[in-house]
């Protein structure tokens, strides 16, 4: 045997110092590859809206609803199971409710808490003891553990477990330990959480979802376009900074700055104050119907302006410092002829909605004000040096990446960039050229760069590849021809506003090209997917979320509200369980307190995508494999200690 492997096996027996311990884990480890498999939850495009995604995550996309159904059958009727259901997503605010108008609540409480014990089993019957009893909650861990192995047909422990029950009742801990229930309910319905990008921009709380994901005990996240920008202003990208700033501005958003991770806005707010004090600013208001009391309102539009004007500045400079990145032709400040207030785009000239640009020199349209430079410089400063903001980051870097293969299945947030013939498109990234899966390699490692390099200068290339990355037509994380923000914000002509996708998204019902997309990434198996985020499917223009005949499945979640009129649903999630896919659509959320006092859930269809007749094992999964390869590698002990090349520890 060679001395590598050995020494490998000498490490092992410290772990397994005995036969008889070697012997344990193998039995332990051929038993749990025969479990089902664990259940998946994708979800995409979140967009700051924590409620909904709080209620998602609460729910499973309707898994909670269908382990009552499974438990309860047609013995509970469909208002109780909605009660159940909404008692273990809130179980805290349910039975505030619940005491206003319940008479007898020991009774109640008895009910309940025979009830999520019956889902609970139900929940945790998939996994190991051992797995269960690490998910359960400190307080509650031994009476649960307990009632959890009542066996229905044995009655010398009957009263035994009514005791238990009575006993919590009547030292007072009944709703602590539905709490601890429901959360556990909630803990065991979904193994792991697969999170394909945009949890920034748009809505009110991404700094609110990025506190929870920190404590969810299984997940990985594809990086989306929004949260490569947050990243590169976190990184200390001025761009990144000032566009950030400025998407929080359009959607009347900078509370998620101010209160969110604390950072100044004042020196913002001074200087737009000054420079466009009286300038209505009328291109700039707020998107959505936010209620706002007119000097906020006027005080949000200037401040809106000024970012706005320094962005399309420091984009400019970084255009001409980088002009490998091929995207001169978005550098337009030069463009505008500030007499007549035109703008040259191509061959055309456009008359501007806006032409009042205090701050720009017409001789030198990019060059930053001594003011405007100290804005910048101190909300880079205050990115930079936001803890909460690093911590909410380097979750990203840790559980996330550009894109996923697990289980067979490719998960990744925009598109693969392709050529008009359908072939990979080749990106010039620093000098050199990639295509396909390459080119998200390159990309992901100069993610990475920005914020751990040594290298000043391969930092800054990291930094400076984070805005191309939310913003250059050849990002797989954009995807378009353009961005047109400067065209959406000063011109009227709507035909400048079209922003034409990459030809990726004419090719999704070819089955050669989702195929060739998948040998790409090497993705192996007969039943692999490609699950995909970013675009909203427009539901009520007959558009299917399941594309190739099943093989690509579009979920963006629709939970931004900027687009749900257009989509005329809230998107979809995804579940992957032991049985199958089943694509989950969601109507509109309407608030936590309606979904508290009315019951309402936000599940309104589900679509089977593929059942198994044979349930899918452990064993059939990606820790399978692992768990495959240190079956082997102890057998390999068992036969080192049996042939005394190893001594048991005894």
């Amino acid at each position: 045997m060679e001395a590598m492997k050995v020494k490998y096996l000498e490490k092992m027996s410290e772990l397994y110092p005995t036969i008889a311990k070697a012997s344990t884990e193998i039995i332990n480890l051929q038993a749990i590859l025969n479990l089902p498999k664990g259940t998946e939850h994708y979800i995409s495009d979140i967009h700051g809206e924590y409620e909904a995604f709080s209620h998602v995550l609460k729910n499973g996309s309707g898994s909670v609803r269908r382990k009552i159904d499974q438990v309860f059958g047609h013995t509970m009727s469909q208002q109780d199971k909605k009660s159940l259901a909404t008692l273990i997503y809130y179980p805290k605010e349910k039975m505030a409710l619940v005491k206003k108008q319940e008479k007898d609540m020991e009774e109640w409480y008895k009910i309940s808490l025979y009830q999520l014990i019956e889902v609970c089993k139900k929940t945790a019957s998939k996994y190991t003891r051992s797995k269960v009893r690490k998910a359960l909650p400190e307080d509650f861990a031994y009476v649960i553990e307990e009632l959890m192995t009542e066996r229905g047909d044995i009655t010398d422990k009957e009263s035994y477990y009514e005791q238990i029950i009575h006993t919590i009742i009547s030292i007072g801990r009944a709703e602590e330990c539905i709490i601890a229930l429901s959360e556990l309910i909630q803990r065991l319905v979904v193994d792991h959480l697969h999170i394909l990008g945009d949890i920034y921009d748009r809505g009110p709380g991404p700094h609110q979802i990025m506190d929870k994901l920190e404590g969810y005990h299984s997940l990985d996240i594809q990086w989306g376009n929004h949260d490569i920008l947050w990243m590169g202003a976190a990184a200390g990208q001025s761009s990144c900074v000032a566009t950030v700033v400025r998407i929080c501005a359009r959607y009347g958003n900078l509370d998620i700055l101010e209160e969110g991770y604390g950072i100044n806005l004042l020196p913002l707010a001074t200087f737009a104050m000054t420079y466009y004090k009286d300038d209505p600013c009328a291109c700039f208001k707020m998107k959505g119907h936010q209620e706002r009391n007119p000097a906020e309102q006027e005080m949000n539009q200037k401040m809106h302006k000024a970012i706005t004007v320094i962005q399309f500045k420091l984009e400019g400079k970084l255009l001409m410092r980088r002009k490998e990145f091929g995207m001169a032709d978005r550098a337009l400040l030069d463009e505008i002829d500030y007499t007549e207030g035109t703008v040259r785009l191509g061959y055309q000239t456009y008359p501007m909605l806006d032409c009042f640009f205090p701050t720009i020199d017409p001789e030198n349209p990019y060059e930053l004000t001594r003011e405007e430079q100290e804005v910048v410089d101190r909300l880079v400063f205050a990115f930079v040096n936001c803890e909460k903001l690093q911590r909410h980051m380097q979750l990203l870097l840790k559980k996330g990446s550009l894109y996923k293969i697990y289980n067979h299945n490719l998960l990744y947030h925009g598109c693969i960039p392709l050529n008009e013939d359908g072939s990979f498109k080749e990106i010039q990234v620093y000098g050199k050229s990639y295509k396909g899966k390459a080119l998200y390699d390159v990309l992901d490692s100069y993610v990475r760069k920005a914020f751990v390099a040594v290298n000043e200068e391969e930092r800054e290339k990291g930094r400076d590849i984070l805005w191309f990355i939310w913003s250059s037509p050849n990002s797989p994380l954009f995807g378009k021809n353009k961005m047109a923000t400067f065209e959406r914000y000063f011109l009227e002509a709507k035909e400048t506003h079209e922003e034409k996708k990459n030809p990726y998204y004419y090719f999704l019902e070819k089955e050669e090209t989702a195929n060739r997309i998948l040998e790409e990434f090497q993705v192996t198996g007969d039943c692999r997917h490609i699950v995909n985020g970013h675009v909203p499917v427009h539901h009520t223009e007959g558009e299917s979320p399941i594309k190739c005949g099943g093989k690509i499945l579009v979920i963006d979640g629709g939970f931004s509200r900027a687009y749900q009129k257009e989509t005329g649903i809230a998107g979809y999630t995804l579940i992957y369980n032991s049985w199958g896919m089943i694509l989950a659509a969601h109507e509109p959320f309407t608030s936590t307190s309606d979904a508290i006092s009315k019951e309402s859930d936000i599940l309104s269809d589900s679509i089977l995508v593929k059942r198994v007749i044979q349930r899918k094992t452990v064993g059939e999964t990606d820790t399978g494999v692992k768990l495959k390869e240190r079956i082997a590698d102890l057998q390999e002990l068992l036969e080192a200690y049996r042939n005394g090349l190893l001594m048991e520890r005894l």
